[in-house]
């Protein structure tokens, strides 16, 4: 008696498989990859950034110049009153030491930090991200552990997309990339418990990124010494 074969789920979907891959059909979208995987937006970048960065709940600073920077910050610390500011990039010490604007330069008492002002690599418009690498003298830490995070960038700094800020990185460290790249959107946020959205769950709860204009003709940095090496 011809016992009838048995074929289990797993043996026909194999089948299934195998025959797909036998018989040859034509790509039913040939110039996917070509065509673009976001509409055109001929906004600014400085625009688009700023949108984008609000709707994760970051905040955005326009300066026209790094004077305008010092004025925004000294205002923003005293209206939050915020007493234990962490720095460690030494150009941007200097930037912060010309208006004698008070920093924390080493890592004394950094369980205690309230605020770390850092510079990035890029700014990403297309998502309102900010990347840093620990090739940057805040390192790993800065950029994480205090409650607030403030980053100092430029508009040169700015591009569209991360492939973009991929490019700079590359084209300023060549071949002798960061161990660690990281790309920052918004204060970090969870809605693990009871789906309830809490900001600041890993990391800092507020994030304040300050955007100086260095392509504007007319834009001077305070002194040679102050030049930031972004």
């Amino acid at each position: 008696m011809n016992k009838k074969a048995i074929t289990t789920p797993r043996e026909q979907m194999l089948k299934n498989i195998r025959k797909a891959l036998l018989e040859k059909r034509d790509n039913p979208y040939p110039n996917y990859e070509d065509s673009p995987l976001y509409p055109p937006n001929h906004d600014l970048l400085e625009v688009i950034f700023a949108e984008e960065l609000n709707k994760v709940a970051g905040k955005f600073l326009f300066c026209e110049d790094e004077i305008h920077f010092i004025e925004n910050i000294i205002g923003l610390a005293e209206e939050k009153d915020w007493l234990k500011i962490i720095c460690w990039d030494t150009k941007l010490q200097q930037l912060l030491r010309k208006y004698d604007y008070p920093y924390i330069a080493d890592d004394t008492n950094f369980v205690n930090a309230e605020v770390g002002i850092t510079t990035c690599e890029a700014l990403i418009a297309r998502n309102g991200s900010v990347l840093v690498s620990s090739a940057q003298q805040s390192g790993r830490r800065l950029s994480v552990y205090p409650h607030t995070h403030i980053v100092l960038a430029y508009t040169s700094q700015l591009v569209m997309d991360l492939k973009d800020g991929f490019a700079l990185l590359k084209e300023k460290y060549e071949e002798r990339l960061p161990s660690n790249i990281t790309v920052i959107t918004g204060p970090s946020r969870t809605a693990d418990i009871e789906k309830t959205l809490v900001l600041g769950a890993h990391g800092p709860k507020e994030l304040y990124v300050f955007l100086i204009d260095d392509l504007n003709p007319d834009f001077k940095a305070l002194g040679s010494q102050v030049e930031l090496d972004l």
